[in-house]
């Protein structure tokens, strides 16, 4: 391929972006709740603890995973391939928040292990994956 996009793009590659978009964009906005110490003291117990502990290392980890995962699915949909970098930068911030996550010693439930510790690493792994399954499609230039 010499860069261009030749291949039709599917209508999933529209719903899996848009998808996904709205999950980062979603972080996004728990990132920016947790900033508010009022809306954070509605929150389960083990969940604040995870907030009111998070060092600036694992702060700066949250805000790289859910900012750059939006940016990332922006720049998907605008057809770059240059997304991917976003979601490796993305993965990296996950694994650092959820590290720090682990460290504290909290008994997680069975919901908050899929929901906090599974699904942003999967969901980043995810959108590596698909960004180069798009590549490999022709819907993206190579980068």
């Amino acid at each position: 391929m010499n860069g261009d996009c030749t291949s039709k793009i599917h209508w999933s590659f529209w719903a899996i972006t848009v998808f996904m978009f709205i999950w980062n964009l979603m972080g996004c906005i728990n990132f920016v709740v947790q900033l508010n110490p009022e809306m954070v003291s509605s929150y389960p117990e083990s969940e604040q603890a995870i907030i009111q502990g998070r060092p600036l290392w694992a702060t700066i980890g949250f805000a790289a995973s859910v900012f750059g995962g939006a940016i990332g699915c922006i720049l998907l949909m605008l057809k770059r391939a240059s997304a991917i970098y976003l979601f490796i930068v993305s993965l990296a911030g996950t694994v650092i928040a959820t590290a720090h996550s682990l460290t504290l010693g909290i008994d997680f439930s069975l919901g908050q292990i899929i929901g906090i510790l599974l699904m942003p690493v999967v969901i980043s792994l995810f959108l590596i994956w698909y960004t180069k399954y798009t590549q490999n499609k022709g819907w993206l230039p190579v980068s």
